[in-house]
């Protein structure tokens, strides 16, 4: 049993912000009927593969986000498949689309005409810059991408070194956390529905997700107006908060706090830094001076020794890749690392699991991701079988 499991989504989004949304919803136990238009997804055939991208299905990337959904292939160009989805659409509780704004009233499938099918359906998109509905701005229309909405945002002024170029994130926060944001929408929709009978309109935007990524920044440029920019690892108003390069690596140190700190300097064997800048004001204020000292002594220790160093003191950890992340009990202890059937490959692929925890609905990948149309038969099947009722009951 899911957390969501009395829970349908139709799914008509691609590429990612979408899929990851409605992948957390399916990994809480929501049936997700990804509704694909003709040809699915535009990221199937997308590298890497596990062996061989001709006879695989699909690759990574739309296996990573698309896993424990439902596939179906409509076109709603055309009368019968717009029915169709229509019909899906009075049996559903969520509809998550990642159109342009207006794309669904081409096909006469927008919010408005959707509701009148069903009063208590919860709809939501995710955009780069939003929907008039919820407010009403020169940029909408507008293509985006992750790239798009983190320069806008303020994340790649923030991100680099000092002396380098604007520098994108590593992850794709741009679609990641606007569509965690949208999957916090879309349950309290639920929620407020479950408690009204009214659905409404969830609209999440990749600009403003980004802003509220960037809070510290709003309010420091509300505070001294003066707009932050890059500063390499370290923390604008917490020291030492920042990496270090050790004999054999990279570490992260956070010792800000004046005890982190004190247990620092004993584990460097400088007693006098700890007197002579007992309390956070003197050190941010001799904070390039203070870096160095504890960049003389991390390089000349190798990363294992510093940690057993400061473990359970200071709060330190090294700076890891991929293969170091699989090498680690803590993320196998914690199921974080889910291995699922890659169709066309002779092996298994690996996925993040789910980093959502709980005691009694645990979330998990709901299997691999659906080849294109592969559940065609039993959701048409469906809709008949519910077509056939209302007939029924209407007799």
């Amino acid at each position: 049993m899911g957390a969501l499991d009395d829970l349908r989504v139709l799914d008509l989004t691609q590429v990612l912000a979408g899929p990851y949304c409605t992948m957390l919803l399916a990994d809480m136990g929501a049936d997700v009927v990804k509704v694909e238009r003709p040809g699915g997804d535009l990221i199937r055939s997308n590298p890497p593969f596990v062996t061989d991208r001709e006879r695989e299905a699909y690759g990574g990337y739309f296996q990573s986000v698309n896993r424990g959904k439902r596939s179906l292939e409509l076109d709603l160009r055309t009368d019968a498949d717009r029915e169709a989805f229509l019909s899906l659409v009075e049996r559903a509780d969520v509809v998550v689309e990642n159109f342009k704004a207006g794309t669904m009233e081409k096909f006469d499938c927008g919010y408005e005409t959707l509701r009148e099918r069903n009063p208590q359906l919860v709809y939501s998109s995710i955009r780069g810059f939003g929907d008039p509905r919820t407010g009403e701005t020169h940029r909408q229309g507008q293509p985006s991408f992750d790239l798009i909405a983190q320069a806008l945002g303020g994340v790649m002024e923030i991100t680099g070194q000092p002396d380098g170029p604007p520098t994108k994130v590593g992850p794709g926060v741009g679609d990641l956390f606007t569509a965690a944001l949208n999957a916090v929408g879309i349950l309290a929709a639920v929620h407020h529905r479950e408690r009204t009978g009214e659905g409404q309109y969830v609209d999440t935007a990749m600009y403003d997700s980004m802003v509220s990524l960037c809070e510290r920044t709003v309010y420091q440029y509300s505070c001294d107006g003066e707009s932050p920019t890059r500063q390499g690892n370290s923390h604008p108003t917490l020291f030492p908060y920042d990496s270090f390069e050790a004999a054999d690596g990279h570490v992260v140190i956070a010792a800000f706090s004046d005890g982190h700190w004190e247990a620092l300097c004993e584990a460097m064997d400088r007693p006098d830094l700890a007197a002579d800048y007992p309390d956070a004001g003197s050190r941010i204020a001799n904070r390039q001076a203070l870096r160095a000292e504890i960049a003389d002594w991390t390089e000349t220790v190798e990363t294992e020794t510093m940690l057993d160093l400061l473990e359970g003191r200071v709060p330190a950890a090294p700076v890891q890749n991929t293969a170091d992340i699989f090498d680690d009990p803590h993320i196998r202890d914690r199921d974080m690392l889910a291995d699922v059937d890659q169709p066309g490959a002779d092996d298994r692929m690996t996925i993040a699991g789910s980093p959502i925890k709980m005691t009694e609905t645990m979330p998990e990948p709901g299997g691999r991701a659906p080849l294109l149309d592969e559940h065609r038969d039993e959701l048409l099947a469906e809709i008949e079988e519910a077509t056939a009722g209302r007939v029924e009951g209407d007799d």
